[in-house]
């Protein structure tokens, strides 16, 4: 069986707040890097940050929306349960701000799902999330 990996590039300001933030406070390491882009292994999937400060400008206003104004264009992991609860201690730790502070919520049939959403220096927006029953993932 063929083990799938995403890859992912996002546009970021500068590459000093992005290796502060992604390096850094997040711990991921980086496995390459040239003068305008630097990319990372984002839980075993490639994450390329470009640098494009307009782009970056444009997605840093995008607006939230919804009853839990969770951002429209967002990227993201899902964790086990108690994994969730030690990466969000460690957001804590290093003074994250979260858009939609961590919380449980039922999902109907979804099931009880815990979510956060936090920004990157260039305001792309992360959802770092766990599912009670990771069964139930894609469950209607």
């Amino acid at each position: 069986m063929t083990i799938l990996r995403f890859h992912l590039a996002i546009a970021v300001r500068d590459l000093a707040s992005t290796r502060a933030f992604y390096g850094g406070v997040l711990g991921f390491a980086e496995a390459r890097a040239h003068d305008d882009a630097v990319t990372y292994d984002y839980f075993g999937h490639q994450l390329v940050c470009h640098v494009a400060p307009d782009v970056a400008a444009q997605n840093a206003a995008i607006h939230l929306h919804g009853a839990d104004d969770v951002p429209p264009r967002h990227f993201g992991v899902i964790f086990e349960w108690e994994e969730w609860q030690r990466a969000v201690a460690r957001l804590r730790a290093a003074g994250v701000k979260f858009l939609v502070e961590p919380a449980e919520h039922d999902h109907g049939a979804g099931g009880v799902q815990a979510t956060c959403f936090f920004r990157d220096p260039s305001g792309n927006v992360l959802e770092w999330k766990t599912l009670r029953d990771p069964a139930r993932l894609f469950a209607r």
